[in-house]
Order: structure tokens, then sequence, then C-alpha cells
């Protein structure tokens, strides 16, 4: 039976054989306060400018260079930000940050991704700033999700249901960009299916 010792000394040699792969594999270059927080600023905003002209009925469209066939043109905000990718892994990490905002955006109400992406940008600078004047970063957050709520239960104070097929019409026209014929099709789809019902484009 082997002594701890005796095992210890005989691992020795594996471990240093095994050092200098084991410190490449897992060095990292960490950064931390202001320096780390400007570099990912930085990313935020160099995807939200990007996706910030898609905003609106009259926002600009985006060429997207791909890796085969040509390039693609969109207006739709998170297909720009699914896009960017940075060469900068801190800059990359602030605009992954804001590309999920858009993802999350995109899933619970498939559209307002290029606005979520302007909001998200006002937030992350204006905590940013306050962070490095010695706000407390748990207090911000708290004072985020709070202001989250009051604009929620304000938005819903505002707010009025589309009934009719009109109003659906003028909500599905501006969903397509001002394209009234679109929004006609899907007002009658939706007339057709009624507001449970389910419609597959082919």
């Amino acid at each position: 039976m082997l002594r701890l010792p005796t095992v210890l000394r005989q691992m020795r040699p594996v471990s240093r054989a095994l050092a200098p792969h084991l410190t490449r594999a897992y060095a990292k270059d960490v950064k931390f306060g202001a320096d780390a927080r400007a570099l990912m600023l930085q990313g935020v905003d160099l995807l939200a400018d990007a996706v910030a002209v898609t905003m609106g009925p009259k926002g600009r469209t985006v060429i997207i260079e791909q890796s085969w066939g040509s390039p693609k043109v969109t207006k739709d905000g998170v297909t720009v930000a699914k896009s960017i990718d940075l060469k900068d892994k801190y800059k990359n990490i602030g605009a992954k940050l804001v590309q999920d905002v858009a993802n999350n955006t995109n899933e619970e109400a498939g559209d307002g991704t290029t606005t979520a992406t302007v909001l998200a940008r006002s937030i992350a600078k204006e905590g940013f700033e306050k962070i490095s004047k010695g706000a407390n970063p748990v207090e911000i957050r708290r004072g985020v999700m709070l202001a989250v709520d009051a604009v929620i239960a304000e938005l819903k104070k505002q707010s009025k249901p589309v009934t009719t097929p009109e109003e659906i019409a003028q909500v599905a026209t501006i969903s397509a960009n001002g394209d009234k014929e679109i929004g006609n099709i899907i007002s009658d789809a939706m007339k057709r299916v009624g507001r449970k019902g389910v419609i597959t484009v082919k």
C-alpha cells in the first residue's frame, strides 16, 4: 500500500509535463473595472448603431455580407444583430449581451427588436456611467427592474385591445413596413381563423 507522499512524488513528473498544456488551455486575459466596461460599451455601441438605422417605418435597410451566396439586404433588427461578430473579445461580449436582448424580444413578442436594442444601449450606457461614479451595481439592477414594472403598468393602462379587421390590418401594415396589401391579407387570414387560430405561411 502506497503512502500519500509517495503517490504525490510519483505524480510530480506527470504534473510537470502537463503544466504547460494546462496553462495554455486555461489562461484567460482578465480585465477589471473601467477598462472592461469601456470595451464592452464600445461593442454595445457598434451593434446598436448598426441596428438603430432600421427603426420605424422609415428605417433604412442594412446589407449583410454572407460567407456564401449574395449579400443579404434586410430591415429586420434581430437579423442585423445576429450577423455581428466583433474581433475584440471584450467588445464582442458587449455586443452579445445586446444580441440576447434582441433575440429574447423576438421570441417573446415577434417584433420590436430594434427598439429593444436601442433601449438596451441606453440602459447599459447609463448603468456603466453610474457604476464608474461609485454606484452599487446591485442597486442599479434593482432600480432598472422597478422601472420596467412601472413602464409595463403604464403601457397596459394606455393600451387598448385590437378587435376589428381594420385595426388588425393597421397593425399588420406597420409590421410589414407600411405594405397595405400584406396588412389586408393578414387581416383577412385572422378573420378566417379567429384570434386563437394558426396561420402558416409557405
